[in-house]
């Protein structure tokens, strides 16, 4: 009866310690990808904004296929779940489409 009542505990344990690094790797895609929809460039001649956004881009995307990753190992999807997978993917899209659309 009493391991029935620790196994929760480890098992609460190792979701805040695989959730906070994940959670924090989110959090950084996440300001990329405000950052990219925030502060477009302000015109044609502006090619250091170009280049800015079309960076912040590619690291957002860096991000996005680097959490996928982390999240597919096995142990890791077992303790987190399946909805972990929806923030990289949603970011990783915003941040596909704006590159695809970058002029």
């Amino acid at each position: 009866m009493t391991e029935a009542i620790e196994l929760p505990k480890k098992g609460r344990w190792l979701n805040w310690v695989l959730a906070v690094p994940l959670g924090l790797l989110h959090l950084m895609n996440a300001v990329c990808v405000y950052a990219v929809l925030r502060y477009p460039p302000q015109g044609e001649w502006d090619h250091q904004g170009y280049a800015g956004t079309a960076t912040f881009c590619l690291f957002s995307i860096c991000l996005s296929v680097i959490t996928v990753l982390i999240t597919l190992i096995p142990p890791v999807r077992r303790a987190m779940g399946p909805w972990w997978f929806a923030p990289p993917v949603i970011l990783g899209v915003i941040s596909w489409v704006r590159i695809a659309t970058l002029d």
